[in-house]
C-alpha cells in the first residue's frame, strides 16, 4: 500500500485533485462563466481530461461523477454532452442534482474520482 498523497494544482483554499492509494479525486470542473450549458459542460469536461491525463490516468478510469446543475430543465443539454465524450463500456456511476453554485453564471459542475493506472 502507498502511503503518500500526492496533490495536484495545490493553492491556497483547495486542490484541482489528490491521489492516494490509487485513486484521484477531481475538485469540481466548472466552465467559463456567459456561456451555455453545452459550452460549460464541454470546458469542465475538457478540464477532467487534462487533470486526469496530468495524473497519469484518463476518462476510461472514472469511477464515479457527481454533476451540479443550476437548474434541471438543461438536463438533455448537458447529457448530449456527456453522451459524445463518455466511452461507451467505461460509464461509471453517475448522480445529477440540482444545486446553487459558486455563483449564478455557473451552470454546471462536474465532480469525479477516478482509479489510477
Amino acid at each position: 500500500m502507498n502511503d503518500d498523497i500526492t496533490r495536484i494544482g495545490t493553492g491556497a483554499r483547495m486542490s484541482e485533485a489528490v491521489c492516494y492509494n490509487g485513486i484521484i479525486w477531481l475538485a469540481g470542473q466548472v466552465g467559463a462563466p456567459g456561456t451555455s450549458v453545452a459550452g460549460q459542460t464541454r470546458a469542465c469536461l475538457a478540464e477532467v481530461d487534462r487533470i486526469l491525463a496530468e495524473a497519469g490516468t484518463d476518462k476510461t478510469r472514472i469511477l464515479s461523477a457527481q454533476i451540479w446543475m443550476a437548474d434541471m430543465a438543461d438536463f438533455a443539454q448537458m447529457n448530449a454532452v456527456w453522451d459524445a465524450w463518455v466511452p461507451q463500456g467505461h460509464t461509471p456511476a453517475r448522480a445529477t442534482g440540482e444545486a446553487k453554485l459558486a455563483t449564478p453564471e455557473y451552470l454546471v459542475e462536474v465532480i469525479v474520482t477516478a482509479a489510477l493506472k
